[in-house]
């Protein structure tokens, strides 16, 4: 109990004897992790805005004009069974004639009324899981050996530079996190080192009289883990406040849950667990 109560003695000394260092440190891994959180919001933001896009996204067969009406069925077989189809509706000359309409506002093909020179296609709709460039262009192939196919029209350059755009959201995030994991690290280790040079001479004797390297290095330990820990709190506090005082009309931020925080927290304080032992070990040696 003694020695529980002189840890956290020591604990409290470190951090009123040296305020500044301590409040420096908490507020440059504070806005360290609150620049993660952002991106990290921004990132899951930007992902389900692409979800919701690619949602809608739909793949337009028209069908060849010497087809005959007695091979639909067929055709329509033949489509449903490609693997990754999710629906398939038939839009015939006459719904495609009033597409155009509706969208133009105003009837381009009067005097066509015997002879409608629009396809009828098929519009086909996609499991979320196969709306990816691999998986378009293998049902774009195998449309190639299906009788009575014209031709394949879908949103292909949309589509691929959304899934680049995605891989480079993906790829800065790792970036990022890695380059604030290594701040983070040396940011805190710094300043527990100089932490402990202002009670080097303490530290030695204690060690003469013959105090355990664990023991000595505790309160130090506690102090990464502490400051690690709150620093991340406070930049999750500061968003999830700025969410509720904040409201966008066209997109709604999406930010991580309250479990998958919590482990963020928590790993950010074992962060400063080893930043305070990459802090005192040189002293414990």
């Amino acid at each position: 109990m003694c020695r529980v109560s002189h840890i956290l003695k020591e604990l409290g000394h470190n951090l009123y004897r040296n305020p500044a260092t301590a409040l420096g440190s908490l507020m440059s891994l504070t806005l360290l992790f609150l620049l993660f959180d952002l991106f990290w919001v921004a990132a899951g933001t930007s992902e389900r805005f692409y979800t919701r896009l690619l949602a809608d996204m739909q793949m337009e067969v028209f069908v060849a004009e010497e087809t005959p009406e007695s091979s639909l069925d067929a055709l329509n077989r033949s489509l449903e069974a490609i693997e990754g189809v999710r629906a398939v509706a038939f839009i015939s000359r006459e719904m495609a004639r009033e597409r155009l309409t509706s969208m133009l506002g105003a009837d381009l093909l009067v005097g066509y009324d015997t002879a409608n020179p629009l396809p009828s296609s098929y519009v086909l709709s996609f499991d979320p899981g196969y709306l990816n460039c691999a998986d378009m262009t293998r049902v774009e192939n195998e449309m190639a050996y299906i009788a009575g196919v014209d031709q394949v029209y879908y949103s292909k350059r949309w589509l691929a530079k959304a899934e680049q755009t995605r891989t480079i959201i993906l790829n800065v995030g790792m970036a990022l996190g890695v380059l604030i994991l290594l701040t983070a690290l040396t940011s805190s280790a710094n300043n527990i080192r100089l932490m402990i040079q202002t009670r080097a001479v303490g530290l030695r004797r204690m060690r003469i009289l013959g105090a355990g390297r664990l023991f000595l290095a505790t309160p130090f330990l506690l102090e990464g883990l502490l400051v690690g820990g709150l620093s991340a709190g406070i930049g999750w506090a500061v968003i999830f406040y700025a969410r509720q005082e904040v409201t966008f009309t066209q997109f709604e931020l999406v930010a991580p849950s309250l479990q998958e925080v919590g482990i963020f927290c928590a790993a950010t304080a074992l962060l400063g667990l080893t930043s305070g032992y990459l802090g005192i070990r040189k002293m414990l040696r």
